[in-house]
Order: structure tokens, then C-alpha cells, then sequence
């Protein structure tokens, strides 16, 4: 049984699949804010972020571009830290849970810690794609 794990956990198919499932909610984030661009500025209004079309490009650029290093594995490590960047900024800006009053403070919360632990993904995935151009020998 453990040979078998061990195969799957070595396989360059597994690896394709942890950053392709990783990377969905980015993706799919990133170009729902590309396809329905009105719907993206209302976002950054009821954030509170002016002027709302230079955030929302911004956004749609961070979400797809880290998407697409994460999808590559080329600079996995920028894009990794790009979705990083914008994770922590969206729970400081966002999801201010210790700054809402109940119910919203709770749903907040539960959206941060999400967060928190895509950010742990990421930098498992950054982690792995070094270890893996290493004993590959690319690095």
C-alpha cells in the first residue's frame, strides 16, 4: 500500500492536480470579476476602495497572473506570494471581523480563516515545487 502512495505522491499528475485545485478558487474568482466586470466594481465599492476600476484590474491581474505561475509551476514561489499578499489584504480590508457587529463578524471570521489556510496551501505549494526542481535537479 505504501508503494502505491508513495507513487501517486511522486507522480508529476498528482503535482499537475494540487496546483490546478489550488488554483480554483483564484481562477474562478479572477474571471468572474473579468466576465462580469460591473459586478467586480460593485465588489470594490462595497469594499470601500476607490477608484473601484483600477482595483478591480488590479485584482483580476493578481488572481489570474498567481493562478497562472501557480498552474505553470514557472516563479511558483511569485505567484504563491502574490495570492498571499492579496489573501492577508482582503482579510485586513474585507473580512474585519473584530471590527463588525454580529452575525457579520462570525461569517467574516469563518472567511478569514479560510484564508488563512489557502496561505498555508500556497506555501506548501511553494515549498513543494523547490523540493521537487531539487531532486529533479533544476535547482
Amino acid at each position: 500500500m505504501q508503494n502505491i502512495v508513495d507513487k501517486i505522491l511522486d507522480s508529476r499528475w498528482a503535482w499537475r492536480v494540487a496546483r490546478l485545485l489550488l488554483a480554483v478558487v483564484f481562477l474562478s474568482s479572477g474571471l468572474a470579476k473579468l466576465i462580469d466586470f460591473q459586478g467586480g466594481l460593485a465588489e470594490m465599492r462595497a469594499a470601500g476602495l476607490e477608484p473601484d476600476w483600477l482595483f478591480n484590474i488590479a485584482t483580476i491581474a493578481v488572481l489570474l497572473g498567481g493562478s497562472a505561475l501557480l498552474l505553470l509551476d514557472r516563479a511558483l514561489w511569485l505567484g504563491a506570494g502574490a495570492l498571499v499578499v492579496f489573501l492577508l489584504l482582503t482579510i485586513l480590508v474585507v473580512h474585519r471581523f473584530w471590527a463588525l457587529p454580529e452575525p457579520q463578524a462570525k461569517a467574516a471570521m469563518f472567511w478569514a480563516l479560510e484564508h488563512i489556510s489557502l496561505v498555508g496551501g500556497l506555501f506548501a505549494a511553494a515549498i513543494a515545487s523547490r523540493l521537487r526542481r531539487r531532486l529533479e535537479g533544476q535547482a
